[in-house]
């Protein structure tokens, strides 16, 4: 799920405020102490704004002859998220 933040905002500080975590080139806000389920944002940037990809990871990638990613990009659940993103977001 996409969400739009304009740049006149600081992306950091606006993700701490969201409860969200750097990890390596994006964000996270863990739901338990052992990293699993979680909310991950990418973030990708235009001239005027940044563009947060939410999903939600159930588990932990597993890696071998395949890729298996168990991501949820839409739902109830990342739409309660995004909404509480949003409310966050100063206009």
């Amino acid at each position: 799920m996409k969400i739009y933040l304009a740049k006149k905002e600081n992306l950091y500080s606006f993700m701490r405020e969201c409860g969200y975590a750097p990890f390596k080139e994006s964000y996270v806000r863990t739901l338990t102490a052992h990293g699993f389920p979680r909310f991950h944002i990418y973030v990708n940037e235009t001239e005027d704004q940044y563009i947060l990809n939410l999903h939600l990871d159930q588990k932990k990638p597993s890696y071998g002859k395949g890729t298996a990613h168990s991501g949820e990009y839409d739902g109830a659940i990342v739409e309660q998220e995004a909404v509480k993103i949003k409310s966050l977001i100063k206009i």
